[in-house]
């Protein structure tokens, strides 16, 4: 990824091996399982925002790593979370925790790695970056809710579509962005345009990941197709594709089986669904590129705007 700078991988490699430390530091099942987590890899991204987020002077800093830290046990936490809901045996092609060591251990480890992110974050002494993080975790909480209350509905309307994956993926790409922005004693103005850089960025990378669980490669995405079909999850693709095709929108309404996938799917692609969608995470996309314009400040926005390409032109 052509993003990850020198100096980037630099930062990147000191969040790594904190990450290794504080998830092995308290020993047991759960310092297992979440090792099990971090091993199944995964970009980064997060805690890369926070560095490009970030001034080249506060780069070296120990709280910047920290916040890092802090923002990618968030993501991990959700994602243990969201295999439990989901009852996903697969996360990039990893076993997930719940398929090896059942609902009471992953509700545990992601317990835990949501309590040291925030131990971890407390490190850094400011409050303002801790209470910034804790509205980021609750606007994740909402979005898991609205998912859910959304499921299986071929009628949730776009914008309800939008604010979900505000909640669930923008708010946390935004946290990051601001984490490095905060951290680096960047004005206001900087912070809030780099904060919403990240939100816009972050709608754009999921209605990408939408469009490739329809139309991706599994052996590179490291799910099967359908996964959004089979569990209920209204997808920018699969809302725009009921509206076109009552085929579609009755096979979300009743609930799909495995046989449905891949006749339902190529009736997405066929009902140009995912093309549109896929121009609506390159308008996402170009919204985040445009508030770049509004950062004064010595951030790195060469990586910035790499990030907004892979981001909105996803192929895993």
């Amino acid at each position: 990824m052509s993003l990850v700078a020198s100096v980037h991988v630099a930062f990147a490699d000191r969040v790594e091996q904190r990450l290794e430390q504080l998830v092995a530091a308290r020993g047991g099942a759960v310092a297992e399982a979440g090792a099990q987590t971090l091993r199944s890899g995964g970009k980064r991204l997060r805690p890369l925002l926070v560095s490009m987020c970030a001034t080249p002077e506060a780069r070296e800093r120990d709280e910047l790593v920290r916040a890092g830290c802090a923002v990618e046990l968030v993501h991990m936490a959700t994602l243990v979370h969201d295999d439990v809901l989901d009852a996903a045996p697969l996360r990039r092609g990893h076993p997930t925790v719940w398929h090896t060591g059942g609902r009471p251990l992953a509700s545990a480890t992601g317990d835990a790695l949501f309590s040291i992110a925030f131990g971890e974050l407390t490190e850094t002494g400011d409050i303002g970056a801790v209470s910034l993080l804790a509205a980021a975790c609750l606007s994740l909480a909402r979005g898991e809710l609205l998912q859910r209350r959304q499921a299986g509905d071929p009628a949730v309307a776009e914008e309800q579509y939008l604010e979900r994956c505000a909640l669930k993926t923008g708010s946390l790409f935004s946290a990051a962005a601001r984490l490095g922005a905060r951290l680096s004693g960047l004005g206001d103005r900087d912070a809030a345009a780099l904060g919403r850089f990240a939100e816009a960025l972050g709608l754009a990378f999921q209605v990408a990941d939408d469009v490739l669980d329809c139309d991706g490669d599994p052996d590179t995405t490291g799910k099967p197709l359908g996964t959004d079909l089979l569990d209920g999850t209204v997808s920018l693709p699969l809302l725009l594709a009921a509206r076109r095709d009552e085929e579609v929108r009755a096979v979300i309404a009743r609930g799909a089986v495995p046989a449905d996938v891949l006749p339902t799917l190529a009736r997405v692609v066929a009902s140009g669904a995912v093309a549109d969608a896929r121009e609506r995470a390159l308008g996402f996309a170009a919204r985040a590129a445009a508030e770049l314009d509004g950062v004064s400040a010595a951030v790195d926005r060469d990586a910035l705007r790499d990030a907004v390409r892979i981001a909105s032109d996803r192929s895993s």
